[in-house]
C-alpha cells in the first residue's frame, strides 16, 4: 500500500546536463530516484474473471494522452486538496525533529515561521487559485517533475524489478512453453482491463482511482531533450520479442480479436529462438543510458525512415517480451542475481542489451529459471503490476491446461523488426551506453534476506501492523549500525483521489528515535521497550492515516515550490533550511509489495549514502530486497542485512518477555 518515491526539494529545478556522458572514477554521478508501488487489495484477484474478446483488428495510432475508460467516468473520487498552510508547516516541524539537533530545530522554527507569513503565504495562495481550477493540480506537475523531466536513467534510478517464483525448466522447450503461457495470461489480464472490469475497491467509503491500470499497456516512454514524452496504445493487439537483441513483432491476437491459444505463441517463440543464433547490435542498451544521451542518440537512429518504422513498432506494443541469453549463478547468489537481472540485466557482456526499458512493461525469462517484470514508472504505480503477477501465477497454478482455450486460425505470424545498418555516431553512443550500464551495473549492490523467524501472523497476533512493524525494524537496524536515525521514505497512494499518484509517509518520528534508543539502553526493561515499539508503531501508522488522506507535508511543499518555479519567483531559502534538506536526504528508500507467492520486488537507493529495501510479509516469513552503492565507504549491504534479522528477532523477544528482564541476545 505504502511504497518509495525520492525527495525532490534538491532536483526539481536543476539544469539538465547535457554534457554528461560517463560515470566518473566508479561513483555514480546520476541524480537518484525512487517512486512508489503499490500493491493490490488482498481480494481482488478473486473478483477477476477474463473478459470477452474485444476487437484489435486495426489499432488506433498511439496517444499522449491516456484513454479515458467508462469505469472512470462513472467513478466517484475526490478532488485533490490544498492543506492550509500552518498545518502543514507544523507536521513538517514534528517530522524534522528527530534528525535535527537543537540548535538546528531552534533555526528551523525560526525559518518555518519566516516562511508561512511571507513568501509562504503569497505561494499557498498561487497554489490555492490553481486547485481550484483543477480536478487534481499535483497529478501532471508530478508526472512531469518526478519523472519525464528527470534526466539520470531510469535503469535502476527509476524501474524496479519484480520477481516471479524462480522456476525450473527442465530444457528450453519449457522456457518456451511457461513464456507462451505467461504472455496469454498477461493478454487475458488486458482484456480485463480493456473490458474494465477491475473491480472497484474502496477505503472506508471512498473509491479508489482504477485508472491507473489502462496506463500500463501500449504505454511507452519516449526519450526528449529536457522533457520526456509518454505514448498511449492501450487499443494495440501485439507484444515485441526480444532475443539475441534481435527484435520480433508478434500478435496476440487473431484477425478477429481473439487471444492467441498459448501453444501458437510457443511456436512462434521456438521459430524466433532457432532462427536467431547470433547476437544483433544491442540497439536496447541504449534505453540504459541517461536520459540526456539516449535523447541524443535517440534522434540519429530515429533520423532513418527504416528505424523510425521499427521504433514506432516498438513503442507501440502492449509490452516487451526478453527471452534472455542463459546465464550461471553463483552458489547462494541465485535470488541476488534474479534481482539483479531484472533490474539492469547485469551489463553489456550479458542482458542489458536484450531490454527497451522505455516500455512500462517488459518481461523477461532468463532459461536459468529467472523471470519477471521490469517496470518502468511513469505512468502509474505498481499495483498493476502485482496484480497481473499474481493473477498469472494463480492461473498457471490452478489450471493445467491454461492457454489452451485461445484462437488457433487467422492470425499474422511473427515479423522481424529491422534497423538501417550502423553508423559511426549510433556507433559510439552504442560504445557510451555499454560504459554506463557496465559501471552502473557494478556499482548496485543487492542482498535478499529471507527472514524465517517469523511473519505477519505472528505481528498481527501481537495487536501490531506488520507494515509498521518492518518500518520500525528497519528505523531500528539503521540505528544500530550507524548510531543515527535516518530519513526514512515509503510512501501512500492518493487513490481517493482523481488521477491521484502518492504521498510520503515519513517513517522517523520522535516515537522511532526512543524505541531505537531504549534498544540500545542497557538499562531498560523489556517492558519500556515494548511500550515504545509500540508507540512508534501506532505513530507510524497514524501518519499513514494522514498521508492516505492527501495530509503528509511532501507534496503540499514541492506544490509551493513549483508554484515558485511556475510564477518567477524566487525559490524561499526555506527549501534549503536543514529541515528541509535533512528530511529529505532519505538514507532509507523503503517500500513493502506484498505477495503470497515467494516473489518480490527490488530497486536502487534513493542516495549516494543510502539503502534500499523492498519488503514482501507473508505470513510465515518476510523478504526483502536490501541495495546499496558499492562506492559508498559508509553503507554496508550485508551488514545492514545481518543486523536486520538480528533486529526482527530482538524486536520478537521484547514482546514475548516484555515483562521479564532484559534478553542478552
Amino acid at each position: 500500500m505504502y511504497k518509495y518515491q525520492s525527495p525532490l526539494f534538491d532536483r526539481s529545478f536543476e539544469k539538465p546536463n547535457a554534457e554528461m556522458r560517463f560515470l566518473g572514477n566508479g561513483k555514480v554521478l546520476w541524480n537518484l530516484t525512487k517512486s512508489s508501488i503499490t500493491h493490490q487489495s488482498p481480494n481482488a484477484l478473486a473478483k477477476l474473471h477474463p473478459a470477452s474478446y474485444s476487437s484489435r483488428k486495426e489499432p488506433p495510432a498511439p496517444s499522449s494522452e491516456p484513454k479515458s475508460s467508462k469505469a472512470a467516468q462513472k467513478q466517484n473520487l475526490l478532488t485533490y486538496h490544498v492543506l492550509p498552510l500552518e498545518e502543514t508547516l507544523n507536521r513538517f516541524i514534528s517530522t524534522v525533529e528527530p534528525l535535527l539537533t537543537p540548535e538546528e530545530l531552534k533555526l528551523q522554527k525560526k525559518i518555518t515561521e519566516d516562511f508561512k507569513y511571507k513568501e509562504g503565504d503569497k505561494l499557498q495562495t498561487l497554489l490555492e487559485d490553481v486547485g481550484s481550477a483543477e480536478k487534481n493540480w499535483l497529478a501532471h506537475r508530478w508526472l512531469k517533475t518526478a519523472y519525464l523531466q528527470y534526466r539520470s536513467p531510469v535503469t535502476v534510478y527509476v524501474s524496479p524489478g519484480m520477481t516471479f517464483p524462480r522456476q525450473k525448466f527442465k530444457d528450453a522447450h519449457a522456457v518456451v512453453e511457461y513464456t507462451s503461457k505467461v504472455i496469454f495470461g498477461l493478454g487475458e489480464f488486458n482484456d480485463i482491463v480493456h473490458d474494465e472490469k477491475i473491480p472497484v475497491v474502496k477505503m472506508g467509503k471512498n473509491e479508489l482511482d482504477n485508472g491507473q491500470f489502462g496506463k500500463v499497456f501500449g504505454t511507452c516512454r519516449i526519450p526528449k531533450r529536457i522533457t520526456d514524452e509518454l505514448v498511449y496504445n492501450p487499443c494495440s493487439n501485439y507484444v515485441v520479442v526480444i532475443h539475441k537483441n534481435h527484435f520480433y513483432k508478434m500478435r496476440l491476437y487473431n484477425k478477429e480479436g481473439k487471444l492467441i491459444a498459448a501453444r501458437l505463441l510457443a511456436s512462434q517463440l521456438e521459430e524466433i529462438i532457432t532462427k536467431e543464433t547470433t547476437p544483433g547490435v544491442p540497439y536496447g542498451i541504449l534505453t540504459t543510458d541517461s536520459r540526456d544521451n539516449w535523447a541524443e542518440a535517440y534522434e540519429q537512429l530515429s533520423s532513418f525512415p527504416g528505424n523510425k518504422a521499427t521504433l514506432d513498432a516498438i513503442q507501440g506494443a502492449l509490452f516487451t517480451v526478453s527471452i534472455d541469453e542463459c546465464t550461471d549463478l553463483p552458489e547462494s547468489e541465485e535470488t541476488n542475481e534474479l534481482i539483479l537481472g531484472l533490474i539492469h540485466g547485469g551489463g553489456s557482456k550479458v542482458n542489458s542489451g536484450n531490454r527497451w526499458m522505455d516500455k512500462t512493461i517488459q518481461l523477461v525469462v532468463n532459461p536459468n529459471g529467472n523471470v519477471g517484470f521490469t517496470y518502468e514508472h511513469s505512468p502509474a504505480e505498481g499495483q498493476p503490476i502485482a496484480m497481473m503477477m499474481d493473477y498469472v501465477v494463480k492461473k498457471m497454478k490452478e489450471d493445467p491446461s491454461f492457454g489452451e482455450c485461445g484462437a488457433t486460425d487467422n492470425f499474422t505470424p511473427a515479423e522481424k523488426l529491422k534497423f538501417c545498418p550502423i553508423n559511426e555516431c549510433i556507433d559510439q553512443w552504442l560504445f557510451i551506453a555499454k560504459q554506463n550500464i557496465d559501471n552502473l551495473a557494478y556499482q548496485l549492490q543487492m542482498k535478499v534476506l529471507k527472514f524465517e523467524g517469523y511473519g505477519k501472523g505472528f505481528i498481527k497476533k501481537q495487536r501490531l501492523g506488520p507494515d509498521s512493524f518492518v518500518q520500525m525494524a528497519l528505523q531500528l537496524a539503521f540505528f544500530k549500525m550507524h548510531n543515527e536515525p535516518a530519513a526514512q521514505y515509503e510512501s501512500a497512494h492518493l487513490r481517493i483521489f482523481e488521477g491521484g499518484r502518492t504521498e510520503t509517509i515519513r517513517s522517523c518520528s520522535n516515537e522511532s528515535l526512543a524505541f531505537c534508543l531504549a534498544m540500545q539502553d542497557d538499562k531498560a526493561t523489556n517492558k519500556e521497550r515494548e511500550d515504545k515499539l509500540r508507540a512508534a508503531v501506532n505513530s507510524h501508522q497514524a501518519y499513514t492515516r494522514l498521508a492516505l488522506q492527501g495530509k503528509g507535508v511532501d507534496r503540499h511543499l514541492l506544490g509551493l515550490k513549483l508554484m515558485a518555479q511556475e510564477n518567477g519567483e524566487p525559490i524561499p531559502k526555506f527549501f534549503s533550511s536543514p529541515g528541509v534538506v535533512k528530511s529529505s536526504h532519505f538514507r532509507m528508500s523503503t517500500s513493502q509489495v506484498a505477495t503470497i507467492y515467494d516473489a518480490f520486488m527490488g530497486y536502487g537507493p534513493a542516495v549516494d549514502d543510502g539503502y534500499a529495501c523492498c519488503y514482501n510479509p507473508r505470513e510465515q516469513d518476510i523478504i526483502l530486497a536490501i541495495s546499496a552503492w558499492r562506492h559508498c565507504q559508509t553503507t554496508d549491504h550485508l551488514r545492514f542485512a545481518k543486523i536486520l534479522g538480528q533486529s526482527f528477532l530482538q524486536m520478537k523477544d521484547v514482546l514475548e518477555n516484555c515483562d521479564k528482564p532484559r534478553s542478552k541476545l
